[in-house]
This record gives structure tokens, C-alpha cells and sequence, in this order.
């Protein structure tokens, strides 16, 4: 097994917040900070701030030293393969190999229609994403990189200097279908399982398909992968698993608010969605052994908080990371 490892999930409003962010995350004890990579959030308006990703990754890796920087998850389709690249090449450079590569192929297409970019149908998209990984693959390692594929194609591109981690940054894809899994399973170090994502929306906006995604949902999907990573030859106990969720605490059982979240995802009842993969509701006592029920029937142990509030955060911190220190392989 893996190294239990929490990250944090952020959606600062300014660079300065960011970067504050980071430096009390990484005093915390957090594995990671995470940034999304969309031209507006889907979990604001068209209107809302919304920074630009490795922008913020490199300031949030500037004012820190050791926690990782990650995307959750970036876009192969809003730059193209050699310059994304080059790009996580630079942030990885400015965090001293601190950078993790969170991948994606992009499922929002209103951001897509209203920046003038192609928004093709998901397999495409896959087909996408799984040339681009060989492009970045060919930049971190080759000398002369060069790749040609149904959709990319580069020759002599230089790629230097080489990032700090080598053979290249760790690759974690987000998402949870059988196209983005047969990926994964040639190609990641870590796979952040969410449920899929349709109809322009994520789990957060998407009620069905977060009630749907439970945890016998979650440990079929873990199945397939391994069956995949099997049939390339992998170990399956090579993949790090991970997964993004939302987390709730109070030291109040009955807290109302507890189950305000639980209804605006979705969930016909509380005690569902305590049990379900994309949250973690309750108090420290509640949330602690859950996570360790978790960890012992899945295997999932990277997980990716977006905290309901700084008490919550803080609560986790003092009252439930503690418990998590030492389990590791």
C-alpha cells in the first residue's frame, strides 16, 4: 500500500490568496495543493475569478519548499502538447521537483464554444490526451524529441532544461470511464477517481452522477483498472489511487450544515452520503474511521480535499491527520 497522503483542493480568488494558501497548507502537513484549469470555475459563474493554472502553481511553488503542486486537472486541449511541456518542465524547475502532473481531457464545453476552442467528442478527446502524454514523455526524456500521431506531431523539439524529477514528473489522470482507465493504465503514476463527467457538468454539479458513484461503483472501476494494468504487463499495486471529495466536519453530530452539504450534492440522505467517495461528512471521531474503512476496502490513499470552511480544515489538521502519520507500505 501506498502512503496515506491529503492534499488540498483550492479556489483562491487572487494570486496573493493562493500563495497564502500554500504556505499554511504546507504548514499543516498537506501532501499537496491543488489549483483546477478552467477559463471560469464550474463551481462559479462566468464571472467569477478564476486564475490561470500554472501561473498560480509557480507562485504557490515559489513562496513554499516542500509540499507538491498539482493540478487538478489540466486540460491537454488549452495549449498545445510541446508548449504544455515545456511548461510543466518550468514549474516542476521552479519547485525544485515538487510538481505533479495532473491530467485531463477537458469536459466543459461552454468554456470550450466561448474561447473558440474545439470541443470534440470524448473519444476524440481520449485519443487527445493519449498522444499528448507521449509528446510530453518524448520532451522530459529524449534528446531530440520527436512523436507522430493521428492528431500530433513534433520533431527536434527540445526540450531544456530537463525537469528536476527524473525520468520526468509523476503523471496522475483524473477520472473514473473505461477509455480515460485503459490510459492509466499504460501511462500514470496516480489515478484521481471521479466520477465521470457528462452534460457539461463535474460530480459537484451533477447529482446523479454522484449519487450513482458509490462505493461498490468505485471498487468496480479500481477492478477494471487492475485487469487493464495486468494486461500491459504492470503491477497493479504500482498505481496510486487517489480521488477528490468534498470535506465536512463539526463536532456536532447533528450539525445542520453537515447535511446541507449532503443535500446540495445530491444525496437522498446523510447517512449516504457518508458513505460516498466524493465526500467526507461528520465529526473527527466519524470522519477518522471512515477514512480508515476506506483505505482498508479500496486502497484509495491519496485523497484531494475541498474543505466546507477554514474550521473545517483546521479541524482536520488537529484531530484527524494525526491518525494517518505513520500508515504507509
Amino acid at each position: 500500500m501506498h502512503p496515506v497522503k491529503f492534499g488540498l483542493f483550492l479556489l483562491p480568488d487572487t494570486v496573493a490568496a493562493a500563495m497564502t494558501a500554500a504556505q499554511r497548507a504546507e504548514r499543516e502537513g498537506f501532501f499537496s495543493v491543488s489549483v483546477n484549469d478552467h477559463f471560469y470555475s464550474p463551481l462559479g459563474s462566468a464571472q467569477s475569478n478564476q486564475l490561470e493554472c500554472f501561473t498560480t502553481l509557480t507562485a504557490m511553488a515559489a513562496v513554499t519548499s516542500t509540499i507538491r503542486v498539482v493540478p487538478a486537472v489540466a486540460a491537454i486541449s488549452f495549449r498545445t502538447p510541446p508548449m504544455m511541456a515545456k511548461i510543466m518542465t518550468s514549474v516542476d524547475l521552479a519547485s525544485n521537483g515538487r510538481f505533479i502532473a495532473g491530467l485531463g481531457a477537458g469536459w466543459q464545453p461552454t468554456e470550450y464554444l466561448a474561447h473558440n476552442y474545439p470541443f470534440p467528442p470524448t473519444a476524440v478527446r481520449l485519443e487527445q490526451l493519449d498522444e499528448a502524454i507521449q509528446v510530453f514523455k518524448a520532451m522530459w526524456t529524449q534528446e531530440a524529441p520527436s512523436f507522430k500521431g493521428k492528431h500530433f506531431f513534433i520533431e527536434n523539439a527540445y526540450n531544456n532544461p530537463r525537469s528536476v524529477q527524473r525520468p520526468h514528473p509523476p503523471i496522475m489522470l483524473g477520472g473514473s470511464g473505461t477509455g480515460l482507465l485503459k490510459i492509466a493504465a499504460r501511462e500514470a503514476t496516480i489515478l484521481n477517481i471521479i466520477p465521470p463527467t457528462g452534460n457539461g457538468k463535474d460530480f459537484v454539479n451533477d447529482p446523479v452522477a454522484t449519487v450513482k458513484f458509490d462505493s461498490e461503483t468505485l471498487k468496480h472501476r479500481i477492478g477494471i483498472l487492475h485487469k487493464l494494468m495486468r494486461e500491459h504487463g504492470r503491477d497493479p499495486k504500482e498505481m496510486e489511487l487517489g480521488g477528490l471529495l468534498l470535506l465536512g466536519l463539526s463536532r456536532d453530530a447533528n450539525d445542520p450544515g453537515l447535511r446541507q452539504m449532503a443535500a446540495g450534492l445530491g444525496f437522498p440522505d446523510y447517512a449516504t452520503a457518508q458513505r460516498s467517495p466524493v465526500a467526507l461528512l461528520g465529526t473527527p471521531e466519524e470522519v477518522r474511521q471512515e477514512l480508515h474503512k476506506r483505505i482498508r476496502e479500496t486502497g484509495v490513499t491519496y485523497y484531494i480535499f475541498v474543505a466546507s470552511s477554514d474550521e473545517t480544515q483546521q479541524m482536520f489538521v488537529n484531530e484527524v491527520m494525526p491518525d494517518f502519520a505513520n500508515i504507509s507500505g
